[in-house]
């Protein structure tokens, strides 16, 4: 038996978690730089708003509906979901985190007459522990348990746990999903099924299992065992190694000094650096593209991309950021507006063997900058992120008084929530 745990509106629950008064008033949050919907709370979805609406129209479109709307606030939600996360790894034999407001949880040897009790005292003790709601199936296989999640969630008289215990119950909640809602059938298969006349869940898993190998291959094959209670599919967990990480963002404004867009290119490189060590990898190559703002044809147009091998594979923030900017320094060309850049580091490895190179290694100079990378990952983490920065990763600011310097976070978040987690954003380095 596997039980699919699903966080309600996540990144809105997050946010109301620490505003109480928002409790049954509609709450959205924006992309990257505040621009488009992508979360709703179930107020939001009965007013029809959809995913992925430009904030401009939600403001136009609903300018007294009393909506509030958030920057996405990364790191709160992150450290929300490890707290709900690690509920419910010590609520059952084996928990594989699935994203991050899902996981499967596989309940082999428990009792199945108690699972609906169990299931209902879980996600109320996840909402009680960590202010989040969550909805819960239970079924024989992963794609039945995602089809109950979802009952749960819309339906109260579950009382967030749906149990698909029986071959009645089986055939009953398939036969009310959608076949296009299915987990693991993709627009193309949603398509193909449509042709044949299949609307629900249930016609498609009453078809015979050589038909379906016909047409859709393994992988319908796969889901239509699933449906009919096979256990086939191996959870995929979010920690996996990436061949290629890239940070690659808009900028707030159009930007067409040297230090300006470094400091943004630093920032990405030390995102990249960041995310490397986390999966405990290191980089032999890392690239960095700028982009003029292609929407202004009314100004000069300008793209480039160039990249550089390292010597020694690393992790180390020093030495990537480091790398990247004299990357940049190569494709760099006066006179443009630039609105976009990113940095992308490929040739990746495991950061357990790593060979030098004979010639220019320098031993000491790798600890040090390993160990530097190691202490701002540390006081990230407990202080909130970007406590901690290089200075190439800060603009200077001219002032009265001479010059200062300004951390630049090249995503607009003017809607950002505080980060409750961890320390006062008072207490930031600006």
């Amino acid at each position: 038996m596997w039980a699919l745990v699903d966080c309600d509106n996540f990144f809105c629950s997050c946010e109301r978690v620490f505003r109480p008064d928002l409790e049954g008033h509609p709450v959205v949050v924006l992309s990257n730089n505040d621009g488009c919907v992508v979360a709703r709370s179930r107020e939001v979805k009965a007013m029809g708003v959809k995913m992925g609406m430009p904030y401009f129209k939600l403001l136009e479109e609903y300018p007294r509906s009393g909506i509030t709307a958030f920057s996405s606030n990364y790191e709160l939600y992150a450290d929300m979901s490890a707290r709900v996360m690690s509920v419910l790894r010590e609520a059952a034999p084996e928990m594989v985190q699935y994203s991050i407001d899902e996981a499967f949880l596989r309940l082999d040897g428990m009792d199945l007459a108690t699972l609906k009790v169990w299931g209902e005292e879980l996600a109320a003790k996840v909402r009680r522990w960590t202010g989040i709601p969550v909805s819960m199936g239970i079924a024989s296989s992963k794609t039945l348990a995602k089809a109950a999640s979802k009952y749960a969630k819309k339906y109260p008289g579950y009382r967030r746990c749906c149990f698909i215990a029986t071959e009645e119950q089986r055939r009953k909640a398939l036969a009310g999903f959608p076949a296009a809602d299915v987990w693991g059938i993709g627009r193309r298969i949603a398509r193909q099924l449509e042709a044949y006349g299949l609307a629900t869940a249930l016609q498609f898993a009453d078809l015979k299992r050589s038909w379906v190998r016909t047409k859709f291959h393994v992988t319908g094959e796969r889901t239509w065992g699933e449906l009919n209670g096979e256990d086939l599919l191996a959870p995929d967990p979010i920690e996996h190694t990436r061949q290629s990480i890239m940070t690659s963002r808009s900028f707030p404004g159009m930007i067409d000094k040297l230090e300006g867009v470094r400091t943004h290119v630093a920032n990405f490189a030390a995102r990249c650096a960041a995310k490397l060590r986390r999966q405990k990898s290191v980089a032999g190559i890392v690239s960095v593209f700028v982009s003029s703002n292609s929407f202004r044809t009314d100004l000069e147009q300008y793209h480039n991309m160039a990249s550089r091998q390292l010597d020694t594979p690393t992790s180390s923030t020093i030495d990537l950021v480091k790398t990247a900017c004299s990357v940049l320094d190569l494709i760099f060309k006066p006179g443009i507006l630039y609105k976009r850049a990113g940095v992308m580091v490929t040739d990746i490895r495991s950061g357990e063997v790593v060979q030098p190179d004979l010639f220019t290694f320098d031993a000491g100079e790798h600890r040090r900058n390993r160990n530097i990378s190691q202490s701002i990952d540390r006081i990230n983490a407990l202080l909130g992120a970007d406590t901690v920065v290089l200075a190439s990763q800060m603009y200077p600011e001219k002032s009265p008084e001479g010059k200062n310097l300004r951390y630049v976070d090249s995503i607009n978040r003017a809607l950002k929530s505080p980060d409750y987690t961890h320390k006062p954003d008072s207490f930031k380095l600006k």
